[in-house]
C-alpha cells in the first residue's frame, strides 16, 4: 500500500516545473522608496513591519502558493547583518501559521540546529507538524553568525559535529517503535529499554529535513541524511552544475532541490531580467522564463523574498498569483 505524500512531496510538481512559495515577513522594507522613508523616520533597516503579517500569510495561503517558510535569526544583528529575518521566534510562528492557513506546506529556511536543544526542536517540529495537518518541512543550517555561538555558551568551530549529532537525535525522537520499547542511542547512554519517547508523533513516519547549504557536512553526508537540499539562487550556469552534483549524489532516490530567491517584480511586465544579490530585479514575462530554466535543471521549487521590491506587498502577491503561479504546478 503506498504511503501518504509528506510535505514535501507536495512541493515537487509532476511536469518538472518547480513549485513556487514565498518566505516571511511578507513586506517591501528593502525597497529604495521605503529605505528612504524609514532613515528619514530613523527606523531600524532590516527590521519588517509586521502590522499586516497573519492577513498577508491568510491572503498567499488563499491565492495557491505552495509554501510559506520562516527563517531562524535569534539575535538582530545591525551591525555585522542588519537583517531581522522573520521576526517572530520560528516555531511559535509556525504554530500561529499552522492555525490561520489551511493548505499552504510550512517550511523553515533555516533552523539553526547548533544553538537549540535538538530534543526540543524534535518536539516542536512535531507539534507544528501535527497541528498543520502534515504541512511541515524542516529546514535545518549550521549558522552562520559567529557572534552569536558564545552567547549561547557554545563553540562556532564545533557547530558541524554538533549538526551531525541534532538530525541524528531529530530522526531518533521521530520514529516509531514496537510496544515497550523507546528511543535507542546508546552513544548518548539512552537505551531502547528506557522506554522514552518524544511527543508527540509526526503524521507520517518522519519529518522532511531540508539541509540548507553544507552545513560544515560533506555533500556526500547530506544526500544520505537530508530528504532536500535547500540551497542559494545561482546563475543559470553555476545551478547546472549544482543540480547536476545533486543529482549524482542522491542517484534514484531522486532527493529535491528547493531554492530561496529574492525577487524585485517590477511594473513593466516586459521588463528584463537583471541580477540581484541572491535573486533577480525582472518583469513577469522574463521571471516565467527564469523558472521554467531553473525547472529544466533540477530545480524543485522557488521560494520568492519579496523585500527588495519597491511595490506594495499584496499587489506583488496578486500579481504573482493571477499571472506567475497558473504556469506552474501547485500543491
Amino acid at each position: 500500500m503506498p504511503s501518504e505524500p509528506t510535505a514535501l512531496d507536495r512541493l515537487v510538481g509532476p511536469t518538472g516545473l518547480p513549485t513556487l512559495g514565498l518566505e516571511l515577513p511578507l513586506d517591501n522594507d528593502w525597497g529604495e522608496t521605503r529605505l528612504r522613508t524609514d532613515r528619514a523616520d530613523g527606523r531600524p533597516f532590516g527590521v519588517p513591519d509586521l502590522s499586516e503579517h497573519a492577513r498577508l500569510a491568510q491572503l498567499a495561503d488563499d491565492l495557491g502558493f505552495a509554501a510559506l517558510w520562516v527563517r531562524d535569526v535569534p539575535l538582530y544583528d545591525p551591525v555585522q547583518f542588519g537583517d531581522a529575518g522573520s521576526v517572530f521566534e520560528t516555531f511559535t510562528h509556525l504554530g500561529h501559521l499552522a492555525a490561520i492557513t489551511e493548505r499552504a506546506v510550512l517550511g523553515t529556511g533555516a533552523v539553526v540546529l547548533p544553538l537549540r536543544q535538538p530534543w526540543l526542536v524534535a518536539k516542536a517540529a512535531a507539534t507544528v507538524d501535527v497541528l498543520s495537518g502534515g504541512r511541515f518541512v524542516l529546514g535545518l543550517a549550521s549558522g552562520d553568525r559567529p557572534v552569536e555561538y558564545p552567547l549561547f555558551g557554545l563553540d562556532f568551530h564545533a557547530r558541524g559535529a554538533a549538526f551531525r549529532e541534532g538530525v541524528e537525535i531529530l530522526r531518533a525522537a521521530w520514529a516509531r517503535r514496537s510496544p515497550g520499547e523507546g528511543i535507542d542511542l546508546p552513544d548518548l547512554g539512552l537505551t531502547a529499554d528506557r522506554r522514552l519517547e518524544v511527543l508527540p508523533k509526526p503524521t507520517g513516519s518522519t519529518i522532511p529535513i531540508a539541509i540548507a547549504g553544507s552545513a560544515q557536512q560533506p555533500a556526500e553526508w547530506i544526500a544520505e541524511n537530508a530528504d532536500a537540499s535547500l540551497n542559494y539562487p545561482r546563475q543559470l550556469g553555476a545551478l547546472r552544475k549544482k543540480t547536476a552534483e545533486w543529482r549524482q549524489l542522491t542517484g534514484s532516490a531522486a532527493k529535491p532541490y528547493l531554492t530561496p530567491m529574492q525577487l524585485d517584480l517590477l511594473d513593466d511586465p516586459t521588463a528584463e531580467a537583471t541580477p540581484l544579490r541572491l535573486g533577480v530585479r525582472t518583469g513577469r514575462l522574463a521571471l516565467i522564463e527564469q523558472l521554467r530554466a531553473m525547472g529544466e535543471l533540477g530545480v524543485a521549487h522557488v521560494s520568492f523574498n519579496i523585500r527588495p521590491g519597491d511595490r506594495p506587498a499584496e499587489d506583488v502577491l496578486e500579481e504573482l498569483a493571477h499571472e506567475v503561479l497558473p504556469h506552474f504546478p501547485t500543491s
